[in-house]
């Protein structure tokens, strides 16, 4: 397929598409799902089945998670109409309404910071098309940077523009994509791998389940488009089985690629080959570390192992690979059709393009979001995010998730970007953020992360399997009120040890939390070691020592 053919396919299926007077978009989202989306969209289709002018159909995430489930209207000649919390005993007021007035006390105002403060590139088709039709992907632009590059750039032209892009890895390290395409690209003769990593597994984090269950087709593209890029034949998804509809739909993806030719044998009717398969992970949250993960490919335990080599030299089964995550490839497409010179002018100077981030928490607008890089923590949190709930007092984000910081309220207008969070004692991690209101125990938040990263880690290596299990039992000592002075200053040792001996990124991050809120909070930790203090103002009886004080003691000559 030349790139003429797929623009007169595309124009083909836009027209085909214009005879609906009325689109009625359901989200179907995981997240709108858990509301009674699917109730909803059945509700809706029943009652426009014998209308020839009415199309509904199932969308990706719309964003506003905590509204749904969403539906969208667009109707010839009106505005389009967002609909929020929609139930199965409104659908027939909103068929009604049809090229009428809207419903009033359903509509969800799509002039909110939240949608217009917003700057979509992988989630521009997000809650627009049909994530399981490749038609409606092909519409979009689809597969036009595949076959624009198979067809009319060589490898080399494709790598530049990645590298020109300045686009750096989303899944949290921030390397330089176009760095570790290139040295992928040398690497010498056999074999090559490209691995998507779609390991996501923070608690709160929801970006990398969004991309794959609204736009799959846009990951694969970009994957092929690395493939080609590096010298590689061969791709893995590396998906948790907990994302069921995420693996449904990719399956489907793989499918409808491979029979329209963007997969498979001779691309574009061209020598380069390239095939994807799919590698359910098993929830261990230590196989987002691409050593972890690629020993999880072949079949071995989800460990990771000592670098160099770097998966570039030695990766899957020895030979090199390319490794990123799903938001990292879902930025490829477009930078091919825009070229790398259009991503680099968004964002910051060291941090181009945009990032998303699932915002969850205390926060009115949870759910999922794209923004430029550079724009302020302050920004997101209240302007985008809507701030906290009407009673509640701003405390405290999280951004990167277990391996992220606790940043306070005199950090807010801090620009987001990989730099500038790394100096503040956090990191940009996959796109986690959390927000914490005054009820939050910073001590109790430091516990539960140090929890999880205790109860995730692989037991490879002693820092990480002994000092997450003595930094935790440290914790909770603190947060029930009997710990000692002694217990903190041990605790912030550990902390280092565990961050400079640790093998992996999950060791070696796993202290952030507490040393994030140990340096913004430590009040709350000085408090709970006096909980237990004696009326006087002497220590807890933790510190008492049991043998009388020498002045009393008998002496013997």
């Amino acid at each position: 397929m030349q790139l003429e053919e797929l623009s007169e396919l595309a124009a083909e299926i836009q027209e085909s598409q214009q005879h609906c007077d009325h689109c009625v978009r359901v989200c179907m989202a995981a997240g709108c799902q858990s509301s009674g989306a699917k109730v909803v969209f059945d509700a809706l289709s029943e009652k426009t089945a014998e209308s020839e002018h009415v199309c509904v159909k199932g969308v990706g995430c719309m964003g506003l998670c905590a509204a749904g489930p969403l539906v969208e209207v667009t109707s010839r000649g009106q505005a389009p109409v967002m609909y929020q919390q929609v139930t199965e005993a409104d659908a027939q007021e909103v068929v009604d309404s049809l090229g009428g007035a809207p419903v009033e006390r359903l509509r969800c105002p799509s002039d909110m910071p939240f949608f217009t403060s917003q700057h979509k590139i992988v989630l521009e088709n997000s809650g627009v098309i049909d994530p399981e039709q490749i038609k409606e992907y092909i519409a979009a632009d689809g597969y036009r940077a595949l076959v624009h590059a198979v067809t009319e750039m060589t490898p080399a032209e494709v790598l530049r523009e990645v590298d020109v892009s300045g686009l750096r890895g989303r899944g949290g390290g921030g390397y330089p994509a176009g760095l570790k395409w290139s040295t992928v690209s040398k690497m010498p003769g056999g074999d090559k791998f490209v691995v998507c990593n779609g390991d996501e597994g923070d608690p709160g984090a929801f970006m990398d389940r969004a991309v794959l269950e609204s736009d799959p087709h846009r990951v694969i593209e970009g994957m092929v488009l690395a493939g080609y890029a590096v010298g590689a034949a061969h791709g893995f998804i590396y998906v948790r089985a907990e994302y069921p509809l995420a693996v449904e739909r990719l399956t489907k993806a793989i499918r409808d690629a491979t029979k329209q030719g963007f997969l498979g044998q001779n691309i574009c009717e061209t020598r380069f080959s390239f095939d994807i398969e799919i590698r359910l992970g098993a929830g261990a949250f230590v196989c987002g570390e691409e050593t972890a993960l690629m020993a999880s490919i072949e079949g071995r335990r989800g460990q990771p192992r000592p670098r160099p080599p770097y998966p570039a030299q030695s990766g899957l089964w020895g030979y090199s690979t390319l490794i990123n995550n799903v938001e990292t490839f879902a930025n490829i497409p477009p930078i091919i059709r825009r070229g790398g010179a259009w991503f680099a002018s968004i964002g910051t100077e060291k941090s181009k393009g945009t990032k998303v981030f699932a915002l969850a928490g205390r926060i009115r607008n949870t759910g999922l979001i794209e923004v430029p890089m550079g724009i302020t923590l302050r920004d997101i949190v209240f302007t985008i995010g809507g701030g906290v709930p009407e009673g509640s007092q701003f405390k405290a984000v999280q951004t990167g998730g277990p391996s992220g910081g606790c940043l306070p309220e005199e950090f807010l207008d801090l620009p987001v970007d990989y730099d500038t969070l790394r100096q503040a004692g956090s990191i940009m991690g996959s796109g986690g953020m959390i927000v914490m209101d005054q009820t939050s125990s910073m001590v109790d938040v430091a516990r539960y992360f140090m929890e999880f990263c205790m109860d995730e880690s692989c037991g490879k290596c002693v820092p990480c399997r002994a000092g997450t299990h003595q930094m935790h039992a440290l914790l909770d000592k603190i947060a029930q009120g009997h710990g000692s002075v002694k217990d903190l200053a041990l605790l912030e040792e550990l902390c280092e040890v565990v961050r400079a001996m640790s093998l992996c990124g999950l060791g070696q991050t796993a202290p952030n939390p507490v040393l994030s809120t140990l340096q913004h909070f430590r009040m709350e930790y000085v408090a709970k070691l006096q909980e237990h203090a004696l009326p006087d103002g002497g220590p807890p009886a933790s510190e008492r020592s049991a043998t009388p004080p020498a002045e009393s003691q008998e002496t013997t000559s």
